[in-house]
């Protein structure tokens, strides 16, 4: 016999009352570790849908681990065209490497390198602009003592002989010398026992040399003109700025001469005597000591 009970207003048919009833709030269960197995197909699912998303073969898709390793390769691979003096495809190789590899070490080494290809190719001017943002960007890189020394090189070798075509270097501009003069005297003060100091030295004693061939000739111009008080100026100008550059026993006569001239003959046997005391092997001496027995002879 089946009971059938009444039906109530509002109740529920029994074939619902039956059914569980659902919560109104999720049901958090325990997180379970994945086997081993699992999730190695996880990562290896990852890894390939990662890979596909990107495209493949990008520097990118590869990781940070091979970034300076694929650097490393086109710098390299831009080295070979530079060796081989095919200086259109190292600089195009070198631009590369700046553009894709701009936070590696090697982003750096090809910025010289191009201003290498240039100075090879005799662009210097440009060369030397290059060195120069080089030294700029990057202080406290170990490549600055290259790029400063190439930029007193670039310096230096802009000032040339000429040959007859050209008036002798004394008789020209000194813009360019006086610079590499600055460059040579700050970088022989910074570097003196680095691997470039010996032949920066050597630089900046010819420099020196130029600039005081130069007042010198300033000097004698004014001489023959008997401009005294000006030749005075340059040859004191050039003794006193410019030392070491062989050419002071040279200076001194000249300033001796011109006091004899100015009625000075006590400025000028010091100037003489200068000369014998400490430069007495020097060519010069000769001609002082003739001075001074000249000015003996005459009662001076």
């Amino acid at each position: 016999m089946t009971l059938v009970l009444p039906h109530v207003p509002g109740a529920r048919p029994a074939a619902e009352q039956s059914a569980p009833i659902q919560p109104k709030f999720a049901l958090r269960l325990p997180r379970v570790p994945l086997a081993p197995i699992a999730r190695v197909c996880l990562v290896g699912l990852a890894a390939s849908g990662a890979a596909s998303g990107c495209g493949g073969g990008g520097v990118e898709s590869r990781g940070a681990l091979h970034y300076t390793e694929d650097a490393k390769r086109a710098y390299d691979k831009a080295m070979l065209a530079f060796e081989e003096h095919d200086w259109e495809e190292a600089k195009r190789l070198f631009k590369e490497v700046k553009k894709k590899y701009s936070y590696s070490r090697y982003a750096r080494l090809a910025e010289l390198r191009l201003a290498d290809a240039d100075f090879e190719t005799e662009k210097v001017a440009e060369a030397i602009q290059s060195y120069r943002s080089f030294v700029h960007d990057h202080r406290t890189d170990p490549e600055v003592p290259y790029a400063r020394f190439r930029i007193c090189k670039g310096l230096f070798d802009q000032v040339s002989d000429g040959g007859f075509l050209l008036p002798p270097l004394e008789e020209r501009d000194q813009a360019v010398n006086a610079d590499a003069y600055k460059e040579l005297s700050s970088f022989v003060k910074d570097y003196p026992a680095g691997k470039y100091a010996e032949l920066a030295r050597y630089m900046q004693m010819v420099v020196t040399g130029r600039l005081v061939r130069h007042e010198l000739y300033v000097a004698r111009y004014y001489l023959r003109r008997d401009e005294f008080k000006a030749a005075v100026w340059r040859a004191q100008h050039a003794l006193r700025t410019y030392d070491g550059s062989g050419l002071e026993p040279e200076a001194m006569v000249l300033l001796g001469e011109t006091y004899l001239k100015m009625h000075q003959p006590a400025d000028a046997r010091s100037a003489f005597s200068q000369v014998l005391a400490k430069y007495p092997s020097s060519m010069f001496s000769t001609t002082a000591k003739n001075f001074l027995l000249e000015m003996d002879r005459q009662g001076k």
